[in-house]
């Protein structure tokens, strides 16, 4: 190596030592200049005794420390000058700047670690007395100038303007006004009483950040479960994570995999799997997102909208829409007494599942006054292997079992029998008589059509016949046209099956639409193309 390079080399080696050297000695020199001494501004004796406390001063009677900024008062203590602490006894108190101070029977102070240890009848207190200050209070306290942390280890209670906390062990930063809680913590509300294990909580914004099993009580009204959010104990409103649950003691719960909630006026916004259950009215509403407001129960939901009634165990009935609502109604019976019935409505896209009947739709009202499921525009319904469709059409149920069917306005029902072949009901207007998931009973009337299939006794096809009336009733067993009455105007053609003209075996108004039928309780979740059943013929 050249002999300049090695001087460069030199210099550079010889250059960074010392800057290394400098730093060192620069920590070194802030460390010395942290460890400021503490002074012993007045006492009304100064005593030595070597023997029994050696390189102590032994004060007595209104004795007064200073540190920095602290101020230490007491009625006796011991001060050990060279290492830079002291013990103080009775009346205890400490003070920092103009809104901190401490009270106890004992103070352990060390300046260089800038440590305060207050043990016995401890009580913190942070803040103006004209301000409502907040009030730590244990019987063992650390308090840490450096960090400036007071904590507590043996069960604690920190007070506010509002609330009241308690813990076995406990955190406060007086510059941050921030607190941390932990083991058998429990928040003392006027309107509510908060338990966790671990709980942060700010003592001006008056929010805690729940990130432990928390349970929020609202005597005989309310109950919250959560384990991670915050919760502004204020204002009572909250952001809940994780599922949380919320329990009124109407029955009706809520959860969700996020629940902004305000307890005040009652509302939740839920944001994924939210689940709105009601056991009063036996009913659940699910979907991705969903509103909730607790005066008369009303909920909405949408983005996977399910709606479930299992006010009967045998038939639950599922209802899928673009969007559902959910709420009590309230009236007065004839005795004069009040009551409530649950209206629910469904918008676009409505299918219904329930063992009895399957139904599609536009758009859906059911109200459990009269047990009545109003179906709008192109609705159809499924029962075994019958269709009914109209503009509009009201399934009662007696006992929450389908009762009965009412077709208004271009009425239609279609019946597959056992051969494959579809017997075929059109009016203005139709009844449809049900009894256990089975049409009994068809009234058609206004202009009524039919096209039928009439067996013989062996079960083969006579022909097709085709009627024209005012009215029919039509008779059903074992989901097979049994036989028909007509009005004395009817007229009518019966076809030998190689006889039928084309296009006669089927109405005008005849369709088809199985394939868009709901099969089973997940299947309410298809899309259904309304504008595409009636021509599925």
């Amino acid at each position: 190596m050249p002999r300049e390079s090695v001087k460069m080399v030199l210099r550079r080696k010889t250059l960074y030592i010392v800057v290394l050297l400098s730093c060192c000695f620069g920590v070194y020199a802030q460390e010395q200049q942290k460890k400021t001494m503490v002074y012993l501004e007045r006492s009304e004796t100064l005593n030595f005794d070597e023997k029994r406390i050696a390189d102590a001063q032994i004060l007595v009677g209104d004795v007064v420390f200073r540190h920095e900024d602290a101020l230490m008062y007491c009625d006796s203590a011991y001060f050990y000058e060279k290492s830079n602490s002291l013990d103080a006894f009775g009346h205890v108190r400490f003070v920092q700047g103009d809104t901190l101070q401490g009270f106890g029977d004992l103070l352990y102070y060390n300046g260089n670690t800038k440590l305060a240890r207050m043990r016995r009848n401890v009580r913190l207190v942070h803040g103006r007395p004209d301000e409502n200050p907040t009030i730590l209070t244990t019987d063992s306290l650390n308090y840490d100038r450096n960090r400036g942390i007071a904590y507590y280890y043996t069960g604690g209670t920190v007070s506010d303007s509002l609330n009241t906390l308690t813990s076995v062990k406990g955190t406060y930063t007086p510059n941050t006004k921030k607190a941390v809680f932990s083991k058998e913590v429990q928040l003392v509300n006027p309107n509510f009483v908060l338990t966790s294990d671990t709980l942060l909580y700010n003592t001006a914004t008056k929010v805690t950040d729940i990130i432990s099993p928390t349970t929020i009580v609202y005597d005989k009204e309310t109950d919250i479960y959560t384990s991670r959010g915050w919760y502004n104990t204020e204002t009572e409103h909250s952001m809940l994570l994780d599922q949380s649950l919320i329990v009124h003691s109407d029955g009706q719960t809520l959860t969700g995999d996020t629940i902004y909630y305000d307890k005040h006026i009652g509302y939740g916004q839920i944001i994924g799997h939210m689940e709105m259950h009601d056991s009063t009215q036996h009913a659940t509403l699910y979907g991705q997102y969903g509103e909730m407001w607790e005066e008369d129960n009303r909920g909405f939901a949408t983005d996977s909208a399910l709606m479930v009634d299992w006010s009967d165990s045998l038939h639950w009935a599922y209802i899928h829409a673009d969007t559902l609502f959910t709420e009590a109604l309230h009236y007065t019976d004839s005795a004069m007494n009040d009551t409530s019935y649950r209206r629910v409505r469904a918008y676009y896209g409505v299918r219904v599942y329930r063992d009895d009947m399957q139904m599609v739709c536009d758009s859906l009202v059911y109200l459990s006054m009269d047990s009545t499921i109003h179906l709008y525009q192109m609705p159809v319904c499924w029962s075994g292997r019958q269709q009914i469709s109209s503009d509009s059409i009201c399934v009662y149920l007696k006992n929450n079992i389908v009762d009965h069917a009412e077709c208004m306005v271009d009425a239609l029902c279609v019946m597959e029998d056992s051969l494959g072949q579809f017997n075929q009901m059109s009016g203005k207007e139709m009844i449809t008589y049900m009894e256990n998931g089975e049409v009994k009973l068809v009234d058609m009337s206004g202009n009524a059509q039919t096209v039928y299939y009439p067996l013989e006794e062996d079960g083969s096809i006579v022909g097709m016949n085709t009627t024209e009336s005012s009215f029919i009733r039509v008779y059903v067993e074992n989901q097979q046209v049994q036989r028909m009455r007509f009005t004395k105007n009817t007229t009518g053609i019966l076809y030998p099956m190689d006889q039928i003209p084309s296009g006669a075996d089927r109405l005008m108004t005849f369709f088809w639409a199985i394939t868009h039928r709901p099969t089973d309780k997940n299947d309410v979740f298809r899309k259904t193309d309304l504008s595409k059943m009636k021509t599925e013929r």
